[in-house]
C-alpha cells in the first residue's frame, strides 16, 4: 500500500488567527500604547529634580521596554511569516509597511534613552546595588553607553542616516539591481547560472561559470563604483564616529575581543593544509570518474580543484554498484520528522520534547506551494514564547538537516523563556551556535550509518559546506580586511577589487584551486570576481559579516566534541549556556561553560571532527586512484 506523505502547514491559531482577527487589533492597540508609554516615561527624564531621581526611573523605564519589545518583537515576526506564505497578497504586504512604520518611533525612542543613560552614566552602580533584580541588565547598559560614545551628534547622526539613503542604500540598491538583471544570451538569470555550480553535468557548470565571470567582467565599471563608494563612506563615518577601523565596529557588534578573533583565524589558518588536501582529493576523483570539465585540475601538475568544480557531485568511480544510495531515498515528512526526534534524543531528552511539541502543535510549514518564499527560517514569538518554521519539504536528504538546523534555532529561543524580551538579541557570532550544533548531530550520524561510498558522499558534503564556512570565509575576512586598507588611502578600481580578490584566494585557498595560468600570469580556474557576487560586501552595516560563520561552524563543532567527552550531563551545561547568549560577551558566555575561546586550542578542538573527515575522505580516494595516478 502507497503511503501518504502529508506535508504540514503551520497553525498561527495560538498568534493571531488573521490580520483581521480581534486579537490582532488588540495587540496593535496595545504596541501604540506601550510606545506612548515608554515616550512618557523618557520624558520624565527631562524633570528630574536631583540625580536620585535616575534610580527608580531606569527600573521603570526597563519594566516599560520590556512590554514594548514583547509586542514589537511579536508583530514584526507575525507580519513577516504571514507574508512570507503568500507574497503576492496585497493585506500582508501593506501590513509589513505599516509595522516598519510604527517600528521608527521605536528606534527613536531608544536614541533617546541612549542619551539619558550616558548623561546618568556614573550612577549605573547604585543602581545595581540598589535593584538587584535588574543585575543581569548590566552588560546590556554597558553595551548601549558603548555604542553612544560612537555617536554623532544628534544632528550630524540625522544628516548621516537622510543622505545614506541617497549614498550607501543607493550604491546596494545598484549593486543589487544589476546582479537581479543580469542574463545570459539564452536568457538564463544570474542567480540561475550561480545555481549550477551544483550540477551533475560537468560541462554545464565550467559553461556557466564563464558566462557569471563575462557578465561580472561586462558590468565591472558600475559594479566596482558601487563597492569603492560605498566602502569610502564608511570609512569615513568610522573615523567620525571614533572607531579605529571596520573592523573594531564588527568586533563590538559581534561582543567579540580581538583576542578571541585571532585565535579563531590562526586556528583556521593552521588548518589550511588539510583543507587543500580535501580539495586535491576531490579534484583527483572528478578527474578519474570524467566529472570534470577541467583538462589539467586533479592532475600531477596542477592537483587543485577548479573553482567551478567546488560544489559538484561526486560520481561513484564503481560502475558495476547498483546499491541504491540513502542519500538518494526520497523520504516522507514523517520519517524526516522521526529521525530529526530521534537525533535530538540521542543528545538531550530536553530537546527531543520540544522539538515533539512543535510538531505536535503545529508550528513547522513544511509544504512547497505558490506564493510561498523559498528557502527556510525561524522566527520566534515572545507573545506566549513561541516559534514558528519555515521550510520546503522535497524529500532529500538535505531537507532533513534543514529541518533540524530551524529546530535548533527554535530551541534557541525556548531555552530563553521567562527572560525579559531585551535578552532576546544575541549577536551573529553566537546566532546559529544551537542550529549548527542540532544540525552536526544528524550529519555526525549519518556518517556512522553510511558505508562504502555513501559515506564518501555524505563526507564530502559535510567537508564542502565546512570548507566554504572556514576556508573562502576566512578568504573574504582577507579581502575584505585588504580593501578597507586600501581605501584609507586611495581610490579602489575593477582591477584593484580583482587584484585582491586573487591574493585572498591564493592566500587561502592555495594550490588546493587549480594553480594553472595564462601568458599573463593571471589563474585560469579561479574566481577573481567574486567580489562582485557576494551581497553582504555591499552594505554599510554589514562590515566583516563573514567570521561570525566561521566563529559559528567551530564554536557548534567545539561544543559537539564537548559533548561526546562530558556525556549526557554537557545538556544541562548546553541548555544554561543557549539561555545566556543575549546578556553576556562571547568570552564571558563561553567562560561561564568553561571554555576559553581567547585561546586557539578551543578553535582547534572544533577543527579536529573535520581532520578525521578529510583523512578518511584523502585515504578512500588514493586507494581508488593512486596506482593509476602515480603511472
Amino acid at each position: 500500500m502507497e503511503t501518504i506523505n502529508k506535508i504540514p502547514r503551520w497553525n498561527l491559531d495560538s498568534i493571531f488567527s488573521s490580520l483581521d482577527s480581534a486579537e490582532y487589533k488588540t495587540a496593535l492597540s496595545n504596541y501604540q500604547t506601550a510606545i506612548k508609554n515608554v515616550g512618557d516615561v523618557l520624558n520624565e527624564a527631562d524633570a528630574f529634580s536631583s540625580e536620585k531621581d535616575f534610580l527608580p526611573w531606569l527600573a521603570k523605564f526597563l519594566e516599560n521596554q520590556n512590554k514594548l519589545l514583547i509586542l514589537a518583537r511579536t508583530l514584526n515576526a507575525y507580519a513577516y511569516i504571514v507574508y512570507s506564505t503568500d507574497t503576492t497578497n496585497t493585506k500582508s504586504l501593506n501590513n509589513i509597511s505599516d509595522i516598519e512604520k510604527i517600528s521608527l518611533e521605536v528606534e527613536q525612542l531608544h536614541l533617546k534613552f541612549s542619551a539619558v543613560l550616558l548623561k546618568n552614566q556614573n550612577q549605573l552602580e547604585d543602581f545595581f546595588n540598589q535593584y538587584p533584580n535588574y543585575a543581569d541588565y548590566k552588560y546590556l547598559l554597558t553595551e548601549t553607553l558603548e555604542d553612544t560614545k560612537h555617536q554623532m551628534s544628534a544632528a550630524e547622526e540625522n544628516l548621516a542616516s537622510d543622505l545614506n539613503r541617497t549614498g550607501g542604500n543607493a550604491w546596494s540598491m545598484l549593486h543589487e539591481q544589476i546582479i537581479s538583471n543580469l542574463k545570459d544570451a539564452g536568457g538564463k538569470t544570474f542567480n540561475e547560472l550561480r545555481n549550477d555550480a551544483y550540477s551533475p553535468e560537468p560541462n554545464l557548470r565550467k559553461e556557466s561559470w564563464q558566462k557569471e565571470k563575462n557578465l561580472l567582467n561586462q558590468n565591472e565599471i558600475a559594479i566596482a563604483s558601487a563597492l569603492n563608494n560605498l566602502k569610502g563612506q564608511t570609512v569615513t563615518l568610522n573615523k567620525r564616529r571614533n572607531y579605529k577601523s571596520a573592523l573594531e565596529r564588527a568586533l563590538i557588534s559581534s561582543r567579540l575581543s580581538q583576542k578571541s578573533l585571532d585565535a579563531l583565524i590562526s586556528a583556521i589558518e593552521d588548518s589550511l593544509p588539510m583543507w587543500r588536501d580535501y580539495f586535491k582529493a576531490k579534484a583527483l576523483l572528478l578527474q578519474k570518474t570524467n566529472s570534470t570539465a577541467s583538462k589539467t585540475a586533479g592532475t600531477k601538475n596542477h592537483p587543485g580543484i577548479a573553482f567551478y568544480d567546488l560544489f559538484a557531485p561526486l560520481v561513484n568511480p564503481e560502475k558495476n554498484n547498483n546499491a541504491k544510495s540513502i542519500l538518494e531515498k526520497n523520504w516522507t515528512f514523517d520519517e524526516a520528522k522521526n529521525y530529526v526526534l530521534k537525533e535530538y534524543a540521542s543528545f538531550s531528552q530536553d530537546m527531543h520534547d520540544f522539538a515533539k511539541s512543535a510538531f505536535e502543535n503545529q508550528w513547522i510549514d513544511a509544504e512547497v506551494r505558490p506564493g510561498k518564499v523559498g528557502g527556510a527560517y525561524d522566527e520566534d514569538f515572545p507573545l506566549g514564547h513561541q516559534s514558528r518554521i519555515l521550510s520546503n519539504f522535497t524529500g532529500a536528504f538535505s531537507d532533513i538537516i534543514t529541518l533540524a538546523h530551524e529546530l535548533g534555532h527554535a530551541y534557541h529561543f525556548y531555552c530563553m523563556k521567562g527572560l525579559p524580551a531585551a535578552f532576546f538579541d544575541y549577536p551573529m557570532t553566537l546566532a546559529e551556535t544551537a542550529s549548527t550544533f542540532a544540525e552536526t548531530i544528524v550529519k555526525q550520524d549519518m556518517i556512522k550509518q553510511c558505508d562504502g561510498f555513501d559515506k564518501i558522499k555524505i563526507i564530502d558534503l559535510d567537508l564542502q559546506d565546512t570548507s566554504q564556512v572556514l576556508v573562502d570565509i576566512l578568504c573574504r575576512f582577507y579581502f575584505e580586511k585588504s580593501v578597507f586598507e586600501n581605501r584609507e588611502i586611495t581610490e579602489l578600481n575593477a582591477d584593484d577589487f580583482c587584484r585582491l580578490m586573487a591574493e585572498a584566494q591564493e592566500k587561502s585557498y592555495g594550490d588546493g584551486l587549480n594553480d594553472e595560468t595564462d601568458s599573463a600570469g593571471n589563474f585560469t580556474e579561479r574566481h577573481e570576481y567574486m567580489w562582485a557576487v557576494k551581497s553582504h560586501y555591499y552594505s554599510t552595516d554589514l562590515d566583516f559579516y563573514n567570521f561570525p560563520y566561521a566563529f559559528g561552524q567551530l564554536f557548534a563543532a567545539g561544543l559537539y566534541q564537548q559533548s561526546k567527552k562530558a556525556g549526557p550531563d554537557f545538556a544541562v551545561t548546553y541548555k544554561k549556556l543557549l539561555s545566556q547568549t543575549g546578556s553576556l560577551s562571547c568570552e564571558e558566555l563561553c567562560k561561564k561553560a568553561g571554555f576559553d575561546i581567547t585561546q586557539k586550542d578551543f578553535w582547534k578542538s572544533g577543527i579536529e571532527m573535520y581532520t578525521d573527515e578529510v583523512k578518511e575522505f584523502t585515504q578512500t580516494v588514493n586507494q581508488l586512484f593512486l596506482k593509476s595516478f602515480c603511472g
